[in-house]
Order: structure tokens, then C-alpha cells, then sequence
């Protein structure tokens, strides 16, 4: 198969380009401005003409978010829900009731990990770390857990395990399988993907603890007060100075008019009833939405959803959702205001988040026949397939193995989360799984979530001290190299499991 197909220049560019890339990534730099240069010089190449260079670089951006704009907006509708449900202090009220079982350095290990998977897995960890390190880590290191040990199971239940399956909200799947190609499905990678997170979670959970286990205390007020003093006044002087501004305004409240003390009471107990309706709704829904998604499995008899339908329920219930906060909160009218500003907040949130992924997966879907087809404007039976073509040309020098090319997926998954975000090079693993996947006689599907583990276990926050990392490392006041030298061994082990678990089950 090899011998017929015939290389040209635009083939060893769009291969060039991506060894740019790749390098670019090994020394922690934006790989924008490779991928850009790169898709001009292969469209270039391709047409014949460097003004249709120049159009390419806007064409294939423009592809590539017109694929993944449902993503951005599941990110959107997820952000303003989280926005609402802050303003009404139902995000704390659903993670409260966990600190009364924390009574040990165990237990609190369990309940972190547990909490941070579910809150991350729901609304992505970037919110979930501040929110579990403010209420649930001061108790767990009361409770005798230390620091150090509570910012690595936030690290890996959350910035691990919950965004490396990406499974209910669906970005990373979702630009895996665009990637990988037409014959793999977003909700395939999904649920490959969800089986490795759980497998390497649970590993490297494990493995952390054991490996922590004998600096673990008895409960003492005393630790808390420890690592209180390692930030300065450790933020007490914040929440003195707190109390003193509430503690006046009270004050100043009671010499206000008598009738303006029961308008302020009926507002705080309005408050708190809000709170306590959707810290029970929100859960509730969602339990929901997971049914939804996954009894089609267990009873085939009932309609399954397809394409990105699933994650346009989960954007939708989230939308309703915040909708009713708003309204249940402020009222018909100023929920009418306030619905655009928090939609405006998500949408803001989205594009700082993974706009800069758009160029980068714009030049990777021209290794496939479909995307270049779109970003050229030509019939797809006409246009190249660069990378599939690349992949049968050399697929002599391909190892016929399973278990070796897994390992290479995994690899290069790895590579590309150097740069410390995670999901830049998607579209790069998500391209190589669908092009060997074929050729090795693996399902791409497999094969594109072994990468994703790659990328996101390394890039999104547990073994890279340029990712969001330091933010875990800054909540839990412990130092990020300390942080990542801890993580290294149970997270690398934990991949090493899954990808031969993969190798060999999920072929």
C-alpha cells in the first residue's frame, strides 16, 4: 500500500510543521505562531498560490471553530451556571456537608478526592481548586492531612482524573474525535477515555497515599493554625479585617431606620433559601442529564443520544438552570440583566480558555481529507488526506504492535502537554490515532483517548510546574516543585497501568 501512494511537497511540509510544533511544545513555548506559518506554507502548497496561503490561515481557524463551537458554548452555559450559583452561595452550601465526615487523614483523603472529581468533572477544575481548597482543605488538614498531600489528591482527582475524561462537559473527546476523523465519535472517545482517567485515577490516588501515608497526624486545631501562618498572617488578617467591615455595617444598620433592619433580614433568609434550593436542584439535575447519557447503554431499548446532542444537553440543562437562579434570586426583571452578564462572564472565560487551540487544530485538520476540503473549498474526493497519506506511505516502518504504538500515543500525548496546557495537542493525538489506528488493526477511538491521558495528565495540571498547577500549589501553600516531584512517580506509574490496560482490552 505503501508504493502507491505518491508524496509532495505539501506532505513533507505539513510533516516538518509538525516536528516545529512539537519541539516548539519540548521548550514550553505557544505553538500559535508554528501552526499558523505552517498552514500557510502547506496551502500554499497545495494550491499553488501564497494568497490562498494567506486565506488558509483564516479558512482553517474558521473550520476549526465552526467543528468546536458547540464546545465553547458547553463551556459558556457551564461558566454562567457556576457564576449564579457563587452569587447565591450554593456552590459552598453542596460541598459543606462532606466536612462532617473528614474526621481523619483518610477519610479526608477520600472526601477531597471524591468532591474535586465530582465538582471538576461537572464544572472543570478551574473553579472546583479554589472552591475545595477554601472549605474543604482547612478541615482536612485539621483533621491530620498534611499540606503537601491534600494539594496532590486536588491535583489528581481534579487537573487528572475528572479533565482528562472530560466526560460530561465533552471538550477534550470532542476535539480528539474531530481530529481522529469522521468514523470516530466524540461519545467513543468518551467512554474509552472515561475507563483510562478512572484506571490511572485511582492508581495514582492510591499509590500518592501510600506513598504519603506516614506523614499523616491525629486531628489537631493546631495544623490548621500551622499552615494558616505559612502565608504571613495566613489570610486571617483578611478575614479579621472581614468581620470588622460586616461587624460595622451591622452596627451601621442598626442605627439606620428600624424598618430597613427586617428588609436586610427578609433578603439574607431569601438568600439562604436560595442557596439551599439549587445546592439540592443543581446536583439533582445533573444526576439527571448522567441518567440520560447512560442507560442507553445498559437498556439498548431506549433512544440514545448522538453526536454532539449530549453535550448540548448538558449546556442546556446548565442554561435553564442559571436561568433559575437568576430568576429565583433577583426577580423576573433584573434576571432579565442578569442572564446576558453572566453568559457575556462564560463566553469570555471560554475563549481565554481555548481560543488559541482554533489555529492549532485548524493545521491539523488538513491532515485529513474532509477538513482540508472545507478549508480549501473543494469537493472531498478531490481534496489530500496529508497525515493519512504520510501514515500509508511509511506504514512498512510502522511496528504492527499494539502495545508498542500505545505506548508511543501515550508518549506523544505527553510531549505535547509540555507546553502546560493540556489541550493544544489534541488535535495532534486525535490526528494519529485515527490515521495508525487503521493500520496497527487498534480502535482510533482507543487510541485518541491514550493520547488525551497523555496530554491532560501531563499539560493540564499534575506533572507540568507551569501549569495550572501553581494555582493547586498556591491554595494549599506548598511549594509546585514539591508538588511535582510528589506527583512524577504515582502519575506516570498510574499512565503506565491504563495504557497497558488499553493495549490490551480496548484493542
Amino acid at each position: 500500500m505503501g508504493s502507491e501512494v505518491t508524496l509532495n511537497l505539501s506532505h513533507w511540509l505539513y510533516l516538518a510543521s509538525v516536528v516545529v510544533i512539537i519541539v516548539t511544545m519540548i521548550f514550553r513555548a505557544n505553538v500559535v505562531v508554528p501552526a499558523v506559518i505552517g498552514t500557510f506554507l502547506v496551502v500554499t502548497s497545495l494550491t499553488g498560490n501564497p494568497v490562498n496561503g494567506f486565506i488558509g490561515i483564516f479558512s482553517a481557524s474558521f473550520v476549526a471553530a465552526r467543528e468546536l463551537f458547540n464546545i465553547f458554548l458547553v463551556i459558556t452555559f457551564m461558566t454562567a451556571l457556576l457564576s449564579a450559583l457563587k452569587a447565591t452561595g450554593a456552590d459552598v452550601l453542596m460541598v459543606k456537608p462532606f466536612q462532617k465526615v473528614m474526621r481523619g487523614g483518610l477519610s479526608s483523603y477520600i472526601v477531597i478526592a471524591v468532591v474535586t472529581y465530582l465538582f471538576s468533572l461537572f464544572f472543570w477544575p478551574t473553579p472546583a481548586v479554589p472552591l475545595v481548597s477554601a472549605v474543604l482543605l482547612p478541615a482536612a488538614i485539621a483533621a491530620g492531612l498534611p499540606p503537601l498531600t491534600g494539594a496532590m489528591v486536588i491535583a489528581i482527582a481534579g487537573q487528572g482524573m475528572a479533565l482528562s475524561s472530560d466526560y460530561i462537559i465533552g471538550v477534550a473527546p470532542g476535539i480528539s474525535a474531530k481530529a481522529a476523523g469522521a468514523a470516530v465519535s466524540a461519545q467513543a472517545v468518551a467512554d474509552k477515555a472515561l475507563v483510562l482517567s478512572l484506571i490511572t485515577g485511582v492508581v495514582a490516588l492510591v499509590l500518592a497515599y501510600l506513598f504519603t501515608r506516614k506523614s499523616i497526624c491525629k486531628p489537631d486545631p493546631a495544623l490548621l493554625e500551622e499552615w494558616q501562618s505559612r502565608a504571613g498572617d495566613g489570610g486571617l488578617g483578611q478575614v479579621e479585617r472581614a468581620g470588622t467591615f460586616d461587624k460595622a455595617e451591622m452596627a451601621h444598620s442598626a442605627e439606620a431606620p428600624e424598618e430597613d433592619v427586617p428588609a436586610a433580614s427578609r433578603a439574607r433568609a431569601h438568600l439562604k433559601k436560595c442557596a439551599r434550593t439549587f445546592a439540592v436542584v443543581t446536583p439533582l439535575a445533573f444526576l439527571g442529564v448522567i441518567l440520560v447519557l447512560v442507560l442507553p447503554s445498559v437498556y439498548p431499548s431506549l433512544p440514545a443520544l448522538r453526536g454532539g446532542d449530549a453535550a448540548g444537553l448538558v449546556g442546556g440543562v446548565g442554561f435553564v438552570l442559571m436561568m433559575l437562579a437568576c430568576l429565583m434570586f433577583v426577580g423576573p426583571r433584573r434576571m432579565l440583566d442578569l442572564c446576558p452578564d453572566y453568559m457575556t462572564d462564560g463566553f469570555v472565560f471560554a475563549f481565554k480558555a481555548m481560543g488559541s487551540v482554533l489555529p492549532i487544530a485548524g493545521f491539523f485538520f488538513l491532515g485529513t481529507s474532509d477538513a482540508t476540503a472545507q478549508i480549501l473549498g473543494i469537493a472531498a474526493d478531490k481534496a489530500p488526506s496529508l497525515l493519512f497519506e504520510l501514515i500509508a506511505a511509511g506504514q512498512h516502518y510502522i511496528p504492527n504492535n499494539t502495545f508498542m504504538m500505545s505506548f508511543g500515543e501515550l508518549v506523544v500525548g505527553m510531549v505535547t502537554g509540555i507546553d502546560g496546557s493540556g489541550f493544544s495537542g489534541l488535535p495532534l493525538t486525535g490526528s494519529l490515532a485515527g490515521a495508525i489506528g487503521p493500520v496497527i488493526g487498534m480502535d482510533p477511538a482507543t487510541l485518541a483517548a491514550i493520547g488525551q491521558m497523555g496530554a491532560i495528565w501531563t499539560g493540564g495540571g499534575t506533572l507540568i510546574a507551569w501549569s495550572s498547577l501553581i494555582a493547586v500549589a498556591g491554595f494549599a501553600r506548598v511549594s509546585v516543585l514539591d508538588l511535582v516531584r510528589g506527583l512524577t512517580l504515582p502519575v506516570l506509574a498510574a499512565l503506565a497501568v491504563s495504557t497497558m490496560y488499553a493495549s490490551i482490552w480496548m484493542v
